[in-house]
């Protein structure tokens, strides 16, 4: 049976950051690899994301940040010039996607991509202490809220109309409005990060089951078909995690109820079990809780991390520890291997690898997860 490490914060240090720092960053190359085939050999495509380059530079900016005598600065560095000269135009607008060189093979602005920038401007600003990422930041946040406001709330997906829109990319903005807030202290980001929440609250949250919706028309109605009634318990535990900090951050306690009622959706209608007894989060149910996907991606597993590490710290939810004990043991027994630093992507209902290539975006939310755990057990005077 393979074991969490006991020491997270030294297993990232020592063993998942050099690992991806040698992978993620090619010797004599641009930008980040993003995927790896489904034998765990690179596969360098000829085309590199504004998402994939953000997520690794948070990565990166956070791992130097735990750890600055590793490999972290460097890499991160490394990722922001692509990010900034490569992925971003002339006018400072960033790219879907873009060859090696910095030539558009899709040129839309799309909402998750900008608000993975805009997280990633956060945390490397935060690593290296530069003032020109917090600049960045302010200047494609203004980009969002002149081009990309919709009549009906939020923002749209892109500048090219796509629907239908989705809650996840005001989820990630929402997440990059706090990291800024922090980094930069500048109200602003917190004003922005309260007009989310007000979002969630009014928009996203369908008031009915009091579950999180996923995918939406342009007037913020359910989509129609099984997309309209798709609830992910990943995103429910992400929320959770996430409104946790929003009260910390702004003071404002009323997000706890909210967070409170996802978290008991997600709890009661989206974990299975393994043989083992561990919880296993499942990649969808509709709105009464019937599970419509039983596989089991990598990244809700590291959501429900989060969220108990959440309810832990602010909560003292003595059934919290347990919780996270429990996932992070099913984390490394299934996904990630503890000696390499890398994981399968997927699993099956009957908990199978599931053979496809890897996408290394998902390296964002092992270490922020990895990290949140590491620093909550850390913390005195926890529940036990």
């Amino acid at each position: 049976m393979t074991e969490a490490p006991q020491d997270l914060a030294r297993w990232l240090a020592d063993t998942l950051i050099p690992a991806w720092a040698a992978l993620a960053v090619p010797p004599d190359g641009a930008g980040y690899l993003e995927y790896l085939t489904a034998d765990g050999r690179p596969d360098p495509r000829p085309r590199h994301s504004s998402l994939v380059t953000a997520r690794l530079v948070y990565v990166f900016s956070h791992a130097h940040l735990l750890n600055p005598a590793g490999p972290g600065l460097a890499a991160a560095e490394h990722g922001y010039r692509f990010l900034t000269e490569r992925c971003a135009d002339a006018t400072g607008r960033f790219r879907h996607v873009v060859t090696a060189d910095g030539a558009a093979l899709d040129d839309r602005a799309d909402l998750y991509d900008l608000a993975f920038v805009l997280f990633a401007c956060a945390w490397y600003a935060r690593a290296t202490g530069f003032r020109e990422p917090l600049d960045r930041a302010e200047q494609v946040m203004c980009f969002i809220e002149q081009e990309l406001a919709a009549p009906h709330g939020g923002f749209a997906e892109d500048d090219h109309g796509t629907l239908p829109r989705r809650q996840n990319p005001h989820m990630h903005l929402l997440e990059a409005c706090h990291a800024l807030a922090e980094t930069s202290a500048d109200e602003r980001w917190l004003d922005r990060a309260n007009r989310l929440v007000t979002l969630l609250g009014d928009r996203l949250i369908d008031p009915a089951t009091g579950t999180l919706g996923e995918f939406f028309m342009a007037d913020w109605q359910p989509a129609p078909g099984p997309a309209g009634v798709l609830r992910e318990p990943g995103h429910h535990f992400e929320w959770v995690w996430l409104l946790h900090h929003h009260a910390r951050l702004a003071g404002d306690r009323h997000v706890v109820a909210l967070a409170e009622r996802l978290h008991s959706f997600a709890l009661a209608h989206g974990v299975a079990h393994s043989p083992e007894g561990w919880p296993l989060v499942v990649d969808g149910v509709d709105a009464e809780g019937t599970i419509v996907a039983p596989t089991r991606l990598l990244w809700p597993q590291t959501e429900a991390i989060k969220a108990e590490a959440a309810r832990l710290e602010f909560l003292a939810d003595a059934g919290a520890r347990q919780r996270l004990d429990d996932h992070l043991a099913a984390l490394f027994h299934y996904w990630l291997d503890p000696v390499t630093g890398l994981w399968v992507n997927q699993l099956d209902p009957s908990n199978r690898s599931i053979a496809a290539e890897v996408p290394v975006r998902v390296l964002y939310h092992v270490m922020l997860a990895l990290a949140e755990a590491a620093r909550v057990r850390a913390l005195p005077n926890l529940v036990l």
